[in-house]
């Protein structure tokens, strides 16, 4: 899937580097089940459209394929884990630069007492990990070297480390990137875009995928429109355009203007997973 962008590179967790060949045994108080084997996996060998040299487009495929199919059997045990403590976790996706971390930072902030925790991706630095961790949050940073997404493995082993209160929010902040993290599951109750007013009105359209793949798009950095000519209405139809569906929310975590309309949307998902 990502032929030349070094997936394969084993992840850091906190600093420590995580190969995928060791035993791992989910003894904590909560367990992501038999088929988290951890096995060593490589998410960098092949993608379609992709031509390496000696090997056939079919085979490219089923590599593609087979990384999904790994990826989605540890994003399902993700799912078990969380489903049983009633919590709700949201995938943060972007590009660089869209204010993710500010946005984050805000938010810990007008969510109170609420338990949650924060699995923070990165390819280098524990920058806005530490950021996070200023709030009074936990945190767990996930280096991914030179890989460009986080998986549904890296964040099993995040989610272990972190030890989730039951009827947390878990935040995954996604390493900034529009294209392969709209591709892999990692357990999460809704992927949610955050597009800044800075980048354009066609970036909905440019990276279709991403946008279709969100159920919620945070129309971040509205206080910058104004000086930028950005045309808000532009962006949702375009937003719309590529998945009518979504739900957009217009946001200046700068200002807090829109930030009441994003704390309901996430105490209503924590609701919904409350069992009856």
């Amino acid at each position: 899937m990502c032929t030349v962008c070094g997936c394969s590179s084993g992840p850091k967790i906190d600093g420590q580097t995580h190969a995928h060949s060791h035993a791992h045994e989910h003894d904590h108080a909560h367990s992501h089940g038999a088929d988290h084997d951890h096995d060593h996996h490589h998410y960098g060998d092949g993608a379609a459209g992709v031509s390496v040299p000696g090997m056939s487009q079919a085979r490219l495929i089923q590599i593609e394929t087979d990384i999904l199919a790994k990826n989605n059997a540890y994003a399902a045990s993700n799912r078990r884990v969380l489903t049983a403590l009633e919590a709700f976790a949201v995938n943060l996706v972007s590009s660089p630069g869209s204010g993710k971390t500010t946005l984050l930072c805000k938010t810990i902030e007008a969510l109170g007492g609420q338990p949650l925790a924060v699995i923070e991706g990165d390819q280098q630095t524990s920058n806005d990990a530490d950021r996070i961790r200023a709030t009074g949050a936990r945190a767990v940073q996930v280096n991914t070297g030179k890989g460009c997404h986080l998986d549904g493995h890296m964040v099993g082993h995040a989610m272990d480390d972190l030890h989730l209160a039951p009827q947390s929010l878990l935040f995954i902040e996604n390493v900034g990137n529009l294209v392969c993290p709209a591709a892999f599951d990692l357990g999460e109750d809704a992927k949610v875009a955050i597009l800044s007013v800075t980048e354009g009105e066609d970036k909905p359209l440019k990276y279709p995928d991403m946008f279709t793949a969100a159920k919620l798009a945070i129309l971040n950095k509205i206080d910058l429109a104004p000086h930028c000519d950005a045309d808000l209405d532009a962006y949702e139809a375009n937003l719309r355009r590529i998945n009518p569906d979504i739900i957009v929310l217009r946001v200046s975590a700068r200002t807090g203007e829109g930030m009441d309309a994003w704390i309901d949307w996430l105490r209503a998902g924590l609701r919904a997973k409350a069992r009856p």
